[in-house]
């Protein structure tokens, strides 16, 4: 197993690479001097040039790129153009936020979308299959932003049973549960749908399998037969899905956190980008691409507990 981690970490190591340098580039083709925004508008010529030479714009995009890994192998991140201090803090304040919604977010969603997928495959073509079926497809067509604009007005405005803007504390107190839960819903909602699909499609497949049909001619009970025979079979195309939901999660996070005022990455990454802070920017987008790399480190660690012929290969 952990020569399996080891390798997917070596493998992770290029695209991250290749992530510091797109968005690098990125940041190089936007028509807003970072110099400029720093120095204000009514700053001279003179006063430009002296900033652009102390962020070391001056120097070719190359010697850029190397200056900044540079500075990045050493932990340093850069200062903030907007707020004049260091980005690792603002990452840092930020951080524990998205990771509690994030949490929030998956606590829920993936047991009942489980779940559901599960009940929709035992009881495929029935009744309750199709009910299934039609709030999974509800769930994938719902934009993000119009679910958490529908729960701030149903919820917030009309019935005012929960907060709806910024967060009330750590996930671990009352007035930061009740904070979280729109934004909790808003982002999680849209990831039931496809994790029910999915489960039921894997489920189906493995009740018919033959190792299916042995366990129950051997007189095991319909529970154990669906839990440990099938639906663990049918998990490893379900913790793909799901790997790959997570990551797209992130995205889906940065529209959360704008919509209910959540002082996350995302947050602060849309926040850098519109007032071109070219550093914060940069800092959110190594933070979210880490991320994703991350959570597919940790979907191919689970196949290996799942399927031990992942480990071998």
């Amino acid at each position: 197993m952990l020569r399996h981690a080891a390798q997917r970490l070596l493998l992770a190591l290029p695209v991250l690479f290749g992530v510091l340098l797109i968005g690098f580039l990125l940041m190089q083709v936007v028509p807003t001097d970072p110099a400029t925004v720093r120095a204000g508008p009514q700053a001279t010529a003179e006063v430009v040039a002296a900033i652009r030479t102390e962020l070391g714009l001056d120097e070719p995009i190359w010697k850029q790129f190397v200056l900044y890994v540079a500075r990045l192998a050493q932990g340093d991140l850069g200062v903030s153009i907007i707020n004049n201090v260091p980005v690792s803090q603002e990452l840092g304040s930020t951080i524990g936020p998205t990771l509690e919604l994030m949490f929030a977010s998956l606590v829920w969603s993936i047991p009942l979308g489980i779940a559901m997928g599960t009940v929709a495959a035992y009881w495929r073509g029935s009744f309750i299959d199709r009910i299934v079926m039609a709030f999974s497809v509800a769930g994938v067509s719902v934009p993000v932003f119009f679910l958490g604009l529908l729960l701030i007005w149903l919820v917030g405005f009309q019935w005012q049973l929960l907060p709806f803007t910024g967060r009330g504390g750590p996930l671990w107190t009352l007035d930061g549960i009740k904070a979280v839960i729109l934004p909790a819903i808003t982002l999680g909602g849209v990831f039931v749908g496809p994790v029910a699909r999915m489960t039921r499609t894997a489920v189906v497949d493995a009740l018919s399998a033959e190792h299916v049909r042995t366990a129950r001619a051997k007189g095991l009970s319909e529970g154990i037969v669906v839990r440990r025979h099938a639906l663990r079979n049918a998990l490893i195309p379900v913790v793909t899905l799901i790997g790959l939901q997570i990551g797209f999660l992130l995205g889906g996070a940065v529209v959360t956190e704008t919509i209910f005022s959540w002082p996350g990455v995302g947050r602060l990454a849309v926040g850098a980008i519109l007032s071109s802070d070219f550093p914060m920017a940069q800092g959110t987008i190594i933070v979210l691409s880490a991320g994703f790399i991350v959570i597919n480190l940790i979907v191919d660690l689970l196949y290996g507990a799942l399927d031990p012929r992942v480990r071998q290969s």
